[in-house]
């Protein structure tokens, strides 16, 4: 994108082809986050993300929220932009319990950030959020799973994902939504990891404890995977990749050898 004519200097003014460049800025920083999918069964649902660091010195970034015991987030975009979000969240989730006594409807929550988030695209002193969220939780309707996104749209989805290399795991999960609804939690988590391990094939990134989080949202409440629990289904991941190359290697010893010429 490139500026035209400082139809890029506010988020109010439209430019010659129809477009709000600030919306679209903001849009394609969620395009360049970390991959974070979620994907709902029957009775739960997961959160997925790749985190990374900015450097070797550094720890990584979150990239998944917890907001309630019965909700959660996963971010692409920018991190400080998410935890005004979050906080704004977790405020709405706690005084709708004082006052009702109960968990925060999901869908209402959603909406009120997209409206949040579409108010920032109406004056011209701000910016719209430059994050797009994947909002996972479960309330008496059962298990939800929502995107937000920086224009102020947001949809409901069995399984999606969002950021950087996302289109990958998306097709992985438009194959196979179909088994998502009668998952167990194991299987459930296991498709996602597949999932978000298609998002590094092009770039040649190995999943580990360290470069992955993952968090169950239920009935029972909000639960972070810890690393020892995580391996697991990393190591079928590795295991799984490894049987094709087994099967070529034996494949071409079996093979005879051509004497002829």
């Amino acid at each position: 994108m490139f500026r035209n004519n400082n139809y890029d200097m506010d988020c109010i003014t439209f430019a010659p082809s129809g477009r709000i460049l600030q919306v679209e800025y903001a849009t394609k920083a969620v395009e360049q986050g970390e991959a974070v999918l979620g994907l709902r069964s029957g009775k739960e649902v997961v959160l997925c993300s790749i985190k990374r660091a900015q450097s070797q010195l550094a720890e990584t970034q979150q990239k998944i929220f917890k907001i309630d015991n019965h909700l959660a987030i996963g971010i692409a975009g920018l991190t400080a932009d998410a935890r005004v979000l979050a906080e704004y969240m977790r405020n709405e989730c706690l005084n709708h319990t004082y006052v009702y006594d109960t968990p925060m409807n999901i869908g209402r929550l959603v909406t009120q950030i997209a409206d949040k988030s579409q108010q920032k695209t109406q004056n011209s002193s701000k910016r719209p959020y430059g994050v797009g969220l994947l909002v996972a939780g479960i309330d008496e309707k059962g298990p939800h799973i929502y995107e937000t996104m920086p224009d102020g749209n947001f949809y409901e989805f069995h399984a999606m994902a969002i950021g950087g290399r996302s289109t990958s795991a998306k097709t992985y999960m438009e194959k196979h939504f179909d088994k998502f609804k009668d998952c167990d939690t194991d299987a459930l988590i296991q498709h996602a990891v597949e999932a978000l391990n298609k998002t590094t094939i092009s770039t040649e990134t190995t999943l580990t404890t360290k470069n992955v989080s993952v968090s169950v949202v239920s009935k029972d409440g909000y639960k972070m995977l810890a690393e020892e629990d995580l391996q697991k289904y990393i190591d079928k991941i590795e295991k799984t990749e490894a049987e094709p190359d087994a099967a070529m290697e034996d494949a071409a010893a079996a093979a005879p050898m051509d004497t002829s010429g």
